[in-house]
């Protein structure tokens, strides 16, 4: 900055700031042919942690992304065996990574490099349906289905567990592949007592709103998946289950409600393709929780 700033004409301080720019590009680029050069086992472990890391949708704590690696994808359970230590990420990250020790989160370098691998995407294939296979292969374990859902597991044990419960639909609606849909079809074979919904509804409703809530049966899988706004696992599960779009869950809200909430017009449309309905406008409002964004509606002009 002190460089450019010397330059006493904007267009000398843009050159110097272009030359800068092209020189950090070329010291990136050099950086993941280091990446790439370790063999094969090292470059996928590091090329995996960056692809990450760079697009988590909130930091990863080091206990997590360690986990998350360790998930094979389609596989029946985790293997604690697979996951790599900190350490043996970031030497394979070739300094491209960095700890936080005192929030105990990985990032990136430098925000420069999250811009340079957003403008590289031939360097990730499929990364966000790659992130919600690994989530909903994860949350299909057999270790979580038979949880009771008013307890939580050790976080110290289970550290991947919030984020694939919380996320795995945002990464899913960016890039849904057709194993991930078929993952999330398995996942709401057994969703009525899933752990996952406790983590998700916690999430989205707050501490205060959440401690309010007596039981979770009414939440259904039609209700997640109009939260996300998938429309294809949406149309899956009404055609699949006949889904009660109208069924109200335990904060009583319906699916159309969490979809209306959340600006996913998509969803909405559905009841009336399916049965040739209109959908019902009036909701009630819940105590303590944000009205749905209105729709806009044409006034007619009286004469």
């Amino acid at each position: 900055m002190e460089a450019i700033l010397r330059e006493q004409k904007i267009s000398a301080r843009r050159e110097r700031l272009n030359e800068m720019v092209s020189a950090l590009r070329g010291a990136y680029d050099r950086m993941l042919c280091r990446v790439k050069a370790q063999g094969e086992i090292k470059e996928k472990i590091g090329m995996a942690a960056l692809m990450w890391v760079s697009h988590s949708e909130r930091p990863l704590r080091a206990d997590e992304l360690c986990q998350a690696l360790a998930v094979e994808i389609g596989s029946a359970d985790l293997d604690p065996e697979n996951a790599p230590s900190m350490g043996t990420l970031l030497n394979c990250c070739q300094g491209l990574l960095v700890m936080d020790e005192e929030a105990s989160t990985v990032h990136l370098i430098h925000p420069t490099l999250q811009e340079y691998l957003s403008a590289r995407p031939d360097l990730f294939d499929g990364t966000h349906s790659t992130i919600a296979e690994t989530c909903l292969t994860y949350l299909n374990f057999q270790r979580f289905k038979g949880l009771p859902i008013n307890e939580l597991p050790d976080p110290v044990q289970e550290p991947f567990l919030r984020y694939s419960s919380i996320y795995w639909g945002a990464h899913a609606k960016k890039e849904l592949s057709g194993r991930a849909k078929s993952l999330a079809l398995n996942l709401f074979d057994d969703y009525d007592d899933h752990i996952s919904i406790k983590l998700l509804l916690r999430d989205i409703l707050g501490p205060d709103n959440f401690s309010d809530i007596k039981g979770f049966s009414s939440v259904t899988e039609l209700h997640c998946e109009s939260f996300f706004g998938i429309v294809e696992v949406v149309a899956a599960l009404m055609e699949m289950n006949g889904c009660d779009i109208d069924k109200r869950d335990c904060v009583d809200r319906t699916p159309l409600t969490w979809a209306g909430k959340n600006g996913y017009e998509g969803v909405g449309e559905l009841p009336g393709k399916r049965a040739g309905v209109g959908i019902r406008r009036k909701r009630k409002k819940v105590k303590g929780l944000p009205s749905p964004a209105p729709s806009a509606r044409k006034r007619r002009r009286t004469t």
